[in-house]
């Protein structure tokens, strides 16, 4: 079944079809219809990133050591709340990978809130989106433990702590790390798909006060989501890089 086509979409479509396409050509494929070339998932990750893009550029000259604004202390909190984290879970080189956290929160915490705008839906409810964000994730943390370790001793945290148990730990710990990209895929790919929904049933229902009451589920839910994203990606780099003792 073909997905409703948002409107900012059906405006990408009519205006901006043949650069869509021409991209589409330079890496070998082809939009099922040519007229249409833009999907959803694909504007609504394109407004996420102005929106980043706009909020820090209005923030930036306008941050005060003497007189911080509320929004300042709103992303403050966010930074110090990552960084501590990631001094936790990694330990003191942790916030050496902060650049790579804080994107991943911010783009997935907007991605999920962007469904509580009128007219538009969370990215996130999409499965291509999840899945970007995951296999991104899995080739940071473990070109991470290659920098770190060198390849060949990368490659020997596969093997297990002794040498005799090699041949079975080997081919677990390769499952167990391509299984990752599939489990932080599905987790939040079908918990953002299922609140939205939730939220849109209640909404048709009835407008009065009950959905508000799902809206503030959805955003906290968005906002729970993006940290247990976050929060594994940091568990998976300290496994990377990390010292055996």
């Amino acid at each position: 079944m073909p997905e409703h086509e948002l409107w900012l979409t059906a405006l990408f479509n009519r205006y901006l079809a043949g650069p869509a396409n021409w991209v589409l050509a330079l890496v070998g494929l082809e939009a099922e219809h040519a007229d249409k070339p833009w999907s959803n998932f694909v504007v609504l990750q394109i407004v996420v990133f102005f929106l980043l893009v706009a909020l820090f550029g209005w923030l930036r000259p306008r941050l005060s050591m003497d007189n911080p604004g509320g929004l300042q202390h709103f992303f403050e909190i966010i930074y110090g709340f990552l960084r501590g984290q990631s001094e936790e879970i990694i330990g003191r080189h942790g916030p050496k990978y902060l650049h790579l956290f804080a994107t991943l929160f911010l783009f997935i915490l907007f991605g999920n809130e962007l469904g509580i705008l009128p007219a538009f839906e969370s990215p996130t409810m999409f499965a291509p989106v999840p899945l970007g964000c995951a296999l991104f994730a899995f080739l940071y943390y473990n070109l991470m433990g290659i920098r770190e370790h060198g390849p060949l001793r990368y490659a020997a945290h596969f093997a297990g702590p002794v040498w005799w148990l090699a041949p079975i730990m080997f081919p677990i710990e390769i499952v167990s790390h391509l299984a990752r990209p599939l489990s932080l895929t599905v987790r939040l790919f079908a918990n953002m798909f299922a609140g939205e929904n939730v939220f849109l049933v209640f909404l048709g229902l009835t407008y009065f006060l009950v959905p508000v009451v799902f809206m503030a589920l959805h955003v906290f839910v968005g906002a729970l989501q993006a940290y247990i994203f976050v929060l594994l990606t940091m568990v998976y780099v300290q496994g990377a890089v990390e010292h055996a003792h």
